[in-house]
C-alpha cells in the first residue's frame, strides 16, 4: 500500500481507503462489516470514512465497536456532518448548533475522543457561511478534530469559505469521481490544487458498475448491490445501458493489461495527483484486498487512451450537483 499526504495536513492517507456508505450502515451485518475492517488492516489501508447519517449513526457506531480495540494512532478516521439525523426538520444542516451537537454525538458513538477529519456533507446555504466556518474552526480548537474537510460543494462555495478563513481551513474535498463520473475534473480538482486541498473521492467504482459483474440487457446478479433496496439508493447516477455498455468495452483492455476491472478502474482515479485517496466500499474481505491491489498500479498513456476511446461520451464530465446538493451561498 502506497500513501499520499492529506492536502496542507500531517496526515499521510492509504491511497485505497475503506467506506461504509451503504455496507456498514446496515447493509452488512456486524461480522462482515468487522471481517471486512480486519482485511483492511491486513492489507495497509489506515483511513476509514464514514459519516453521522449512514445508518442513522449505526456505521459509526459499528466502527467505534471495532476499531477502538485499536491503538488510535493507527488508524485516521473520518466522519461528516450535514443530513437528517431525525424527524426533527431542526436536527439537520450545518448551524453552530447542529455542528456542536453532532461532533459529540459522532465522538461518543465512535468511541474517540476526536476525528481526524470532520467533514461537511453538503453546503448548507440555509446558514450564513460565517456562522459554519466558525462553528466549524471552533471544533477544531476544542480539540474535537484535527483537520476539516467538505463533501460537493461547488466552487463557488469552496471560494467562499477560503475567502473568509484562507486555504489552510480545510484539507480535502470528498466529490464523486470515477471513470463514469469525471465532473469534478473541470472545476473543482483546480480550484482545490491551488489550495492545497487534496481529493479523497467516493464511488470510485460507480458503486460496482466499474467491476464489470452488471452486464447490458440483463438482471442484476443476486447478492450484489444493486439486488439489495437498502445499498441501490443511489443507482441511477451511474447505472444505464450507456454506462454498461462502455464499461463491457473496458472489460478487454483490463484482460489484455493483466489487470482486474477493480484495479483498472481505481488506478485510473489513482493517476491524478489531486487525489489523496479513493474511498471504496466492501462487503466480503476478499473485496479489500483485491481494491488494495490497485495502490501502486500505474497505467501507460496507450492504456489511458484506449480507456478513454472505450469509455466515448458515456462518462458525465460536466459540472454537476450532487444528490443533496444546492447551490448559492448566505452571507451574514
Amino acid at each position: 500500500m502506497r500513501y499520499r499526504k492529506l492536502g496542507s495536513s500531517d496526515l499521510e492517507v492509504s491511497e485505497i481507503s475503506l467506506g461504509s456508505w451503504l455496507t456498514y450502515s446496515g447493509g452488512i451485518e456486524a461480522e462482515k462489516t468487522r471481517a471486512c475492517t480486519e482485511a483492511a488492516f491486513d492489507a495497509g489501508v489506515n483511513f476509514f470514512d464514514t459519516a453521522n447519517v449512514y445508518g442513522q449513526g449505526a456505521a459509526e457506531t459499528a466502527w467505534g465497536e471495532i476499531l477502538s480495540a485499536r491503538p488510535r494512532d493507527s488508524y485516521i478516521l473520518a466522519t461528516k456532518v450535514y443530513f437528517p439525523m431525525s424527524d426533527d426538520p431542526a436536527d439537520q444542516g450545518l448551524s453552530p448548533a447542529q455542528i456542536a451537537k453532532q461532533i459529540d454525538a459522532s465522538l461518543t458513538r465512535l468511541k474517540t475522543d476526536y476525528v481526524d477529519l470532520y467533514q461537511a456533507h453538503r453546503f448548507d446555504p440555509a446558514v450564513p457561511i460565517e456562522d459554519t466556518v466558525e462553528a466549524f474552526q471552533k471544533v477544531l480548537e476544542q480539540g474535537k478534530a484535527r483537520y476539516l474537510g467538505f463533501s460537493e460543494w461547488t466552487p463557488e462555495q469552496i471560494q467562499a469559505a477560503i475567502d473568509i478563513a484562507g486555504p489552510d481551513l480545510f484539507v480535502s474535498s470528498q466529490p464523486q469521481y470515477s471513470m463514469l463520473w469525471q465532473a469534478p475534473e473541470a472545476e473543482v480538482f483546480g480550484l482545490c490544487a491551488a489550495n492545497g486541498i487534496s481529493q479523497i473521492v467516493w464511488s470510485p467504482l460507480a458503486q460496482g458498475v466499474l467491476t464489470g459483474k452488471y452486464k447490458p440487457g440483463q438482471p442484476v446478479p443476486e447478492g450484489s448491490r444493486f439486488a439489495s433496496a437498502d445499498m441501490a439508493v443511489s443507482q441511477d447516477l451511474v447505472y444505464s445501458d450507456a454506462t454498461l455498455e462502455a464499461v463491457q468495452r473496458l472489460v478487454p483492455i483490463a484482460e489484455e493489461a493483466g489487470m482486474s476491472m477493480p484495479t483498472l478502474a481505481l488506478a485510473w482515479i489513482l493517476r491524478r495527483t489531486e487525489v489523496a485517496s479513493a474511498i471504496t466500499g466492501a462487503s466480503r474481505p476478499e473485496q479489500v484486498h483485491s481494491n488494495a491491489a490497485a495502490s501502486g498500479v500505474e497505467l501507460s498513456d496507450d492504456l489511458l487512451s484506449a480507456v478513454d476511446q472505450a469509455l466515448g461520451d458515456a462518462p458525465v464530465t460536466e459540472p454537476t450537483l450532487a444528490p443533496g446538493a444546492q447551490a448559492g451561498i448566505t452571507h451574514r
